[in-house]
């Protein structure tokens, strides 16, 4: 008992201890809330990386593909067995998409994918990143009426009606052209760019950068387009899913309101430049209508992809033999059963398809992203080691107060081992002070920690208030809260690694006080 009652008399005539106390408190707090966000940020990224690509991708080095994609599936589930709940042969190809935008073209580089609506849905989380609500249920190439986006006040009107409007002003507008040459006798005038605008109702589209002016009607699309005799009034080019980056931008308004600034959106019609199928390949384009829009918030996808019908895809780009019947792909994406061994499966297909006897590529998704993972997975490790030396600085702060104490107590340790107390009992004390030290800091650390997770969001309000400034802008991080994931073996492991520093360093100075003799204690006094 004696050794309680002296530990708690040493900590309470030591104010100097609680700088040890906060410093093991922050340390502990920080490495909680840092590992938190991480691992929120870390789990919010893998959830979409594995819900585009898939657990398993099996792809051709040649943009011609590989045909006959039923057999390559049938000895991939031969293979695999039961561990297959998915799987869907897909076309992937880099090119160039042209948004007509106030006259001109808009060019930007993307990659097509041509999915079969029906069994793309079973192997990625493709559908829920859409707009429309239908879309979501069912993914389908067709336009719809309206109601893209519900919830979304800033989000332009599309679809059927919007496109049925767009056209109306267009050839009203063109026809007021014609009008006007007849009239002056000369060449049709491009219409100057401070015309006002339409109404609402009207508008062809918020695209111009000027929103008081009118995009002129869209030039004539390059040679070589399909679907010339298509009437945009009442039918469709082939549909085409566009990540919303391709064709937004996000900035702010003149009020500083975070505002999506939309070059062309459902309903509106873009061409697509891509190469066919031939050895060597040619460029050949076409008119796709744009009906829906992608936002997995995962800028690299967003801002790169446009996907199309499988056999749309197939067929333009000539990706099928005459004489056979049977088209090619250029890649298989396989979903596995949860808790399957991805690396194991991917072995297999390795084994069965040799690459000296197969040009293919088979990895798991965590495979493509691999530089991305890891350079996570590094930074996250040495934020923790940085981290912890915060503990660490403490750890050394408790040695040297606890050695200060064995020197200034030295003959009430003589006292106590003339009467009886042994090396152990002396040592038990100095080593109870140490995890007293430890244990506050941690506990209060751990709390503290835990409840700034908790209200994150409202503390990053707080200190975007103080600051003037977002601490996670918006335009850039494509989140509406941010991110955090608890674990409680991490917890667990951040509060006993700072109990045990503690610990560790108080052995010295106890070890020093045990030892000491109780004459060479006393000969003094």
């Amino acid at each position: 008992m004696y050794k309680l009652l002296l530990c708690w008399r040493y900590l309470k005539s030591r104010h100097i201890a609680l700088a040890s106390v906060i410093s093991v408190t922050l340390g502990v707090a920080t490495l909680i809330i840092v590992n938190a966000v991480m691992a929120g940020f870390s789990r919010e990224m893998e959830k979409r990386l594995n819900g585009i690509l898939s657990d398993l991708v099996f792809e051709s080095h040649s943009l011609s593909g590989f045909p006959d994609p039923e057999w390559h599936m049938e000895q991939i589930r031969r293979e695999l067995g039961d561990d297959v709940v998915g799987m869907t042969a897909t076309v992937h190809v880099p090119a160039m998409i042209s948004i007509p935008v106030n006259g001109q073209y808009f060019n930007r580089q993307i990659t097509v994918i041509g999915i079969d609506r029906q069994t793309y849905a079973q192997v990625s989380d493709f559908a829920r990143f859409l707009l429309h609500p239908e879309n979501q249920k069912q993914v389908s190439f067709e336009l719809r009426e309206a109601g893209y986006a519900p919830g979304r006040r800033d989000f332009p009107d599309a679809g059927w009606h919007y496109r049925r409007n767009r056209v109306r002003f267009e050839r009203a507008l063109e026809a007021q052209r014609q009008r006007e040459a007849q009239r002056t006798g000369g060449s049709i005038p491009t219409p100057p760019a401070g015309i006002p605008a339409p109404p609402s109702s009207m508008a062809p589209s918020d695209t111009s950068l000027s929103p008081d002016g009118v995009p002129a009607p869209p030039p004539e699309a390059p040679g070589g387009t399909h679907g010339e005799t298509v009437d945009p009034l009442k039918d469709q080019y082939p549909g085409i899913i566009l990540g919303i980056a391709v064709c937004s931008q996000r900035g702010r308004d003149e009020k500083g309101n975070v505002r999506d600034l939309y070059f062309c959106r459902p309903g509106d019609d873009v061409i697509l430049t891509l190469p066919n199928a031939g050895n060597p390949p040619r460029p050949i384009d076409a008119k796709f209508t744009v009906v829906d829009l992608y936002e997995s918030k995962m800028s690299e996808y967003d801002a790169n992809f446009a996907f199309v019908p499988l056999d749309v895809l197939q067929d333009l780009r000539g990706m099928f033999d005459p004489q056979s019947g049977k088209v090619a792909v250029t890649s298989i994406l396989i979903k596995l059963r949860p808790g399957a061994n991805l690396t194991a499966a991917r072995d297999k297909l390795r084994r069965r398809f040799p690459i000296d006897r197969y040009p293919y590529r088979i990895s798991t998704w965590r495979d493509l992203q691999g530089p991305l993972l890891a350079a996570v997975a590094m930074e996250t490790t040495i934020l923790n080691i940085l981290l912890f030396l915060i503990i660490a600085v403490a750890g050394f702060g408790i040695l040297g107060i606890f050695s200060m104490i064995v020197v200034e107590k030295t003959k009430d340790i003589g006292i106590l081992k003339s009467l009886g107390a042994g090396q152990y009992g002396i040592m038990s004390i100095f080593l109870q002070y140490g995890v007293g030290l430890g244990v506050v800091g941690a506990g209060i650390g751990m709390v503290l920690g835990l409840l700034f997770v908790h209200y994150i969001n409202e503390v990053a309000d707080v200190l975007a208030w103080l600051s003037g400034r977002e601490l996670f802008d918006p335009t850039v991080y494509y989140f509406q809260v941010i991110p955090t994931r608890l674990d409680p073996f991490t917890v667990s492991w951040v509060v006993l690694g700072a109990i045990l520093i503690a610990v560790l360093a108080s052995v010295l100075p106890a070890r020093k006080a045990a030892r000491l003799h109780p004459v060479e204690a006393l000969r003094y006094e």
